[in-house]
């Protein structure tokens, strides 16, 4: 893990890779891109589909005039000419971060569903905050939740542990080498742990007495106290979350990593909200 990554000097955005494409990120596409689908139309079979992606491409993705394409009069494409075209649109100092997406999911149209498997697989390794679904690339990571987490470990003195177990939490998650999911739910829960001794007063407080305090005051509805008690009481019994693992313990993906940071977030930051009222 690289120092701005250890010790925070990365925006959450940077570090999931929200609405932004790093260089690891953007020379793993370029390579897939390359290997899976342009030099996949090598063979005779494909000479079709290659003078259709190219004619489409000039067309109705870049809407260029087609006789400065790289197809020749008699219908063949000058297949270095289109590569060095693509690659210029990838590594363009005045790009846009979503047209790389862009042209990633036009290009799909155009090939199986081993070409979006393969991108799949590197949004997940560099932490993309988007994969390929049905042939659309969505958001994993919305607007909203970036925000409840930059807000949840936004610096106040007053917060140092709920701030520390959160920033802990999203470099567990989002370590593109050594990804931890198990412990960054660790962290995440153990900021509402922190936020709830925090809010009591008590260091010895537990979340039932701060979600009972909190219901008691009219800060929390009963529905809501007996869904984070139940989210809590998953994480003591379950896959080893907070205990030692066994052997038949499911595994811990991503999404749910990212989910448990984003809702353990949403609570310190109702819990801090009611604090300053």
């Amino acid at each position: 893990m690289r120092f701005s990554e250890r010790f925070g000097y990365k925006s959450i955005k940077q570090e999931l890779q929200f609405e932004v494409i790093d260089d690891d990120l953007r020379n793993s596409l370029w390579t897939v891109y390359l290997d899976t689908f342009i030099r996949g139309l090598k063979n005779i079979n494909h000479k079709k589909i290659l003078f259709e992606f190219t004619y489409s491409l000039w067309r109705d993705f870049l809407k260029l005039p087609i006789d400065n394409s790289p197809i020749s009069s008699d219908g063949s494409v000058q297949k270095l000419l289109l590569t060095k075209y693509i690659r210029d649109l990838f590594f363009s100092d005045s790009g846009q971060w979503f047209e790389i997406y862009d042209l990633i999911e036009f290009s799909a149209i155009f090939s199986d569903i081993r070409y979006q498997e393969r991108f799949n697989l590197i949004f997940e390794r560099e932490k993309s905050g988007y994969r390929f679904l049905k042939g659309q690339i969505v958001p994993l990571t919305s607007k909203e939740e970036i925000s409840e987490i930059e807000e949840a470990i936004e610096n106040d003195d007053s917060f140092k542990s709920v701030k520390l177990h959160l920033e802990t939490a999203l470099k567990f998650l989002s370590d593109k080498q050594h990804p931890n999911y198990r412990n960054s739910i660790k962290e995440s829960i153990s900021s509402i742990e922190s936020i709830c001794k925090i809010f009591t007063g008590d260091k010895n407080s537990t979340l039932g007495q701060a979600l009972g305090k909190l219901e008691k005051e009219g800060h929390l509805h009963p529905a809501l106290k007996k869904a984070f008690s139940a989210l809590y009481g998953y994480t003591s019994s379950d896959a080893g979350i907070r205990h030692a693992l066994i052997e038949d313990d499911r595994e811990i993906d991503f999404f749910e990593a990212k989910f448990m940071l984003a809702t353990c977030s949403s609570f310190v930051n109702l819990v801090k909200s009611k604090m300053l009222e």
